[in-house]
């Protein structure tokens, strides 16, 4: 090693952040590992790397003793005296020994540790910087599909999408570049290891952030959100801006944004919805594209019982109970559809409930 190997140290911890002092450490230890490795199992060996030259030494450390018992690991008081009229028995004297070919072994091993060293700064980087991404969005491309798990690259860094992450139906190939929500981060030996999802309701919220500038910048706020993967996603939004009309600014020019959020997820129906404080007006308008008669609340229970037309039943309902079961989950509501018939004909504790229709009549 020599003043060139300093100076690249010195680059290596201005490019890549790494300690200099943190590889010559590594470094001189590395090298007691090789000198005990070629030349002896002694436990008494160190090696110190000159940080301004490079230059190496190996010290072979013996304890002063007035008898010796063994010679690669003792020395004698007189022996030592001839060195220096200080000594002492119990104290440590060092030699400067020079194998034969330990500069070549020392280059191999210096090079061994700073391409670790090397490694080991991308992934903490890598790990730092996908930590930050937790609940975001990123670009992957395909890069392999083993046994219905999908290994994606993002950047320098690989991720996992598991089989119950993925959208039911969808079909992913190699190479092709999708986005994906970061659920985790996990640091491993082998660098970070990300768990990423196309299921995660957090994907729609956060393609919709990227396309409508007014959710961005908070104008127009996502209050709740339900989705099933690969079928349908309810999304309730309100705007803190009367001028500005939520769903418009969602939906876009001729339906230009929802649509780019709709092709990222392959055709994902979605609804949008306006939010609303008020208990009736909110369960109304998540139980679109449904009519709704009447709304009666249980505020205790938080629950509400909604009357629809005979005819609109099916739609309330939604196919397989999906309109509703996805209605009570962005609203937060548990929600029972009857239409007029089957309610008068059940036993339903009118009293528990509030018809919040008459109500708002009766403040009129």
């Amino acid at each position: 090693m020599n003043v060139e190997f300093i100076k690249a140290l010195n680059d290596l911890e201005k490019e890549k952040h790494i300690s200099k002092d943190e590889i010559i450490e590594a470094i001189e230890t590395a090298l007691v590992l090789a000198y005990k490795k070629n030349y002896g199992a002694y436990q008494n060996v160190r090696v110190v790397v000159d940080n301004e030259n490079g230059e190496i030494a190996v010290l072979m450390r013996k304890d002063v003793v007035e008898e010796v018992m063994d010679e690669m690991m003792e020395v004698s008081i007189e022996e030592a005296l001839s060195y220096d009229s200080r000594y002492q028995i119990g104290d440590v004297i060092e030699y400067q020994v020079e194998p034969r070919d330990f500069g070549r072994i020392a280059a191999q091993t210096a090079k061994q540790v700073v391409v670790q060293k090397i490694r080991e700064a991308e992934r903490g980087n890598a790990y730092d910087d996908f930590v930050n991404k937790q609940g975001e969005i990123v670009s992957a491309r395909v890069e392999r599909i083993s046994n219905q798990t999908v290994f994606l690259t993002i950047g320098d860094t690989d991720g996992i999408l598991s089989a119950s992450e993925q959208v039911p139906g969808e079909r992913l190939k190699v190479n092709e570049d999708i986005k994906v929500y970061v659920m985790d981060v996990k640091r491993t030996t082998r660098g970070p290891q990300i768990f990423l999802s196309r299921s995660h309701p957090g994907l729609v919220k956060k393609l919709f952030e990227l396309e409508v500038p007014e959710i961005a910048d908070g104008t127009v706020e996502i209050m709740g959100i339900a989705r099933e993967a690969g079928s349908r996603t309810k999304l309730a939004v309100m705007s803190h801006d009367e001028n500005v009309d939520p769903v418009g600014a969602c939906v876009g020019n001729r339906g230009s944004r929802v649509q780019n959020v709709v092709d990222e997820l392959f055709g994902e129906k979605i609804d949008i919805i306006v939010w609303n404080d008020d208990p009736e007006i909110l369960i109304k308008n998540v139980l679109s594209p449904a009519k709704v008669e009447e709304v009666y609340i249980s505020i205790e229970d938080k629950a509400a019982t909604v009357v629809v037309p005979e005819h609109q039943l099916s739609l309330a309902i939604g196919r397989e109970g999906q309109n509703v079961r996805l209605a009570a989950r962005v609203s937060g509501w548990k929600i029972d559809i009857k239409s007029r018939e089957q309610l008068e004909e059940s036993d339903f504790d009118f009293e528990s409930f509030e018809d919040v229709d008459e109500e708002s009549e009766e403040i009129e």
